[in-house]
């Protein structure tokens, strides 16, 4: 970072240098005017456009992984949900009943905790109830499905839990904002003072369209607490069908857990 910087300076060094010192030597005429403003204002503009849309299209690749990672989650836990329909009857109520526990915790709770970019330790209990489930049925054939499906969960919600947190740096953030503004505020400067109104209009739409990129960026680098959001559609969906298993196979039994996926205390 040094290094660029320092670089950065000494060319800005030369280029006064070269202008002060080397330029009157190149130009026979009179030359007072050199560049105007407003030619300095065009590579600047294409320099803030290029930006947001690098940063765009890496807010948007985050958002995408999140959503796959969810849809992932969600898909390996009706397949935990339907391999226990191999286990022994014991071990298949706990395993289903834990999986609809399991998808409200996630539902319920960790999804808005995940607005800010946290987690919740809710749907951990859960999971380590299917652990504990898993080590009885050692040794039986439907062991390895089960580790299997329940090991694709885990790596799912970790994929979502890290999408969640902002995968722009609030440095870069602040300094496509710092951009936008020099940009904005240069275009203005450029302006004619009379006869002008074209030109105001066009510098309010260019204003109007980089702000909306910019705003954008920040809500889709937030994919669990933005305006366009990933919703707990797949997750709710896994747990309707996994209820629906449990009490079809246990209906005299009721759920260890209240509707927010918290275990009951009686």
């Amino acid at each position: 970072m040094i290094l660029v910087i320092v670089v950065a300076a000494l060319a800005l060094l030369a280029g006064l240098a070269a202008n002060r010192w080397l330029r009157p030597r190149l130009v026979t005429a009179d030359d007072d005017e050199g560049m105007a403003v407003k030619d300095l204002v065009g590579p600047l503009l294409t320099m803030t456009v290029l930006l947001l849309s690098f940063v765009l299209v890496t807010a948007n690749g985050s958002y995408g992984k999140a959503e796959v990672a969810a849809r992932g989650e969600a898909r390996a836990l009706d397949q935990l949900v339907e391999t226990a329909e191999y286990a022994p009857a014991a071990q298949r109520a706990r395993i289903q009943a834990g999986a609809v526990c399991y998808a409200r915790a996630v539902r319920v709770q960790e999804w808005e905790a995940m607005a800010d970019g946290n987690g919740s330790p809710a749907p951990s209990v859960w999971s380590t109830g299917f652990r504990e489930t898993f080590e009885s049925l050692a040794g039986e054939p439907v062991f390895g499905m089960l580790v299997a499906a329940d090991n694709k969960r885990s790596d799912e919600r970790e994929e979502r839990l890290t999408q969640a947190t902002s995968s722009i740096p609030p440095t870069i953030f602040w300094f496509l904002l710092a951009t936008l503004v020099i940009t904005v505020t240069a275009l203005g400067i450029c302006l004619p003072r009379r006869n002008n109104r074209g030109q105001i209009v066009t510098l309010v739409v260019i204003t109007a369209l980089l702000t909306t990129a910019l705003v954008i960026i920040r809500d889709v680098d937030r994919p669990f607490g933005g305006i366009i959001d990933i919703t707990a559609t797949a997750i709710t969906e896994t747990e309707r069908q996994a209820q629906r298993d449990f009490t079809a196979n246990h209906p005299a039994s009721d759920l260890p857990c209240d509707d927010d996926g918290n275990r009951r205390t009686a």
